[in-house]
């Protein structure tokens, strides 16, 4: 084995060693990347069956920071709900579209182009459709992480299997 190459396998044991990927995803205590097409979505039970959720950094479980992403195929809406952390919504891909309110109002949604951020308090019951095609939006924040629908029947959870 060449010098270069020994140097290449001590490196690539160190730096595997502290990257730290999990089921969850990135730890948030270490150096680490994750690339688009390696991100894996999977369903989430508190969404429609059709969106998915994937988990980028931390543990949404835990009383720690965290990333994930949200995937919504066009036309499914999440009806009114409430989430009890501080959110904030990063639009990646396509339009999202959120109301704020206690019911589903279509008047109400406002329509967020790839780039733009929205800050979402805590508690604030709000609305998602995707209106005009799928999107994806990336949320940040400090978990654990809670959704509560408004109504209860709305709640995919609360559905016959």
């Amino acid at each position: 084995m060449k010098r270069s190459d020994h140097s290449l396998t001590i490196f690539l044991v160190v730096f595997l060693s502290v990257v730290n990927v999990s089921a969850q995803g990135l730890s948030n205590k270490n150096f680490g990347t994750i690339y688009q097409e390696t991100i894996k979505w999977s369903p989430f039970p508190a969404f429609p069956p059709q969106a998915r959720l994937a988990i980028l950094v931390g543990d949404p479980k835990k009383p720690e920071a965290y990333v994930v992403r949200v995937k919504v195929p066009e036309g499914v809406i999440l009806m009114p709900h409430k989430h009890t952390e501080d959110r904030i919504y990063t639009v990646i891909s396509g339009v999202f579209y959120i109301g704020i309110g206690t019911k589903f109002d279509a008047a109400k949604l406002k329509a967020y182009p790839p780039g733009s951020v929205i800050v979402l308090p805590g508690n604030t019951p709000h609305f998602h459709w995707a209106r005009s095609g799928e999107y994806v939006t990336q949320v940040t924040a400090r978990g654990p992480l809670g959704i509560g629908y408004i109504n209860p029947l709305d709640d995919p959870r609360n559905k016959e299997k």
